[in-house]
């Protein structure tokens, strides 16, 4: 392994990608090497130590639900057949992975889960509308992964999610929601496999955030 891990990070193609310019300076911040990770451009030639799945475009509800029919405009089933696979292989090679927002919801459909599509109708004491800055209390499970990696059993982060985590995949636990009872993480049962709802790299001055990052790169080194 490289002195500066390589962390493979998927999103959508396009020149202009926020996730992706935010997330990569947060990998840097954390020593990392971040390698962006596109349907188009598949993967690379070099072996990576982790990878993040990116947030962006809901999940084709046929995936997870074939009673769901086809898939709806502004979904990408192409990133979907992508990211599906470098899941896949991460987890088979046992590399640390963080999914954020879209990816959390990707990790719990990869492992046989389904997805609630529109959480309008489901929101009572949290907002609807979509919120880069962190305005939702979130409660975390004692002793999670998640605990372990903020410090806290309560936090503040942002909503930019419009689907989340219904029936739970295999070997997974939640670990963090909102109060709706919205899923707001998820764990897989043995190494680093974290899925979070909300976006940590919009929020790089909050300590519990940049922490998620820190821990990803750790993991990538641990024995």
């Amino acid at each position: 392994m490289a002195s500066r891990p390589i962390i493979g990070v998927t999103g959508p193609t396009g020149r202009f990608v926020p996730a992706w310019w935010f997330t990569r300076y947060a990998l840097r911040r954390a020593g990392a090497r971040p390698v962006r990770l596109t349907a188009e451009t598949g993967l690379p030639a070099i072996k990576l130590d982790g990878v993040i799945i990116g947030g962006g475009a809901d999940i084709a509800p046929g995936l997870y639900d074939e009673l769901l029919g086809a898939n709806l405009s502004g979904e990408d089933p192409e990133r979907d057949a992508f990211e599906m696979s470098v899941l896949r292989e991460a987890l088979r090679d046992e590399l640390p992975v963080l999914g954020i927002c879209r990816g959390a919801q990707l990790l719990n459909v990869v492992l046989g889960g389904s997805l609630h599509r529109d959480l309008r109708q489901r929101r009572r004491r949290t907002s609807r509308r979509r919120n880069p800055w962190p305005c939702k209390p979130v409660a975390i499970r004692r002793r999670s992964l998640l605990e372990r990696i903020t410090g806290k059993q309560r936090c503040r982060v942002n909503s930019l999610h419009n689907q989340a985590v219904r029936r739970l995949g295999q070997n997974l636990q939640i670990t963090a929601r909102d109060r709706d009872g919205i899923v707001q993480a998820i764990e897989y049962e043995q190494g680093f496999v974290l899925g979070v709802q909300w976006h940590p790299e919009y929020l790089p001055y909050r300590r519990d955030q940049r922490a998620l990052f820190a821990a990803l790169v750790a993991a990538t080194r641990a024995p």
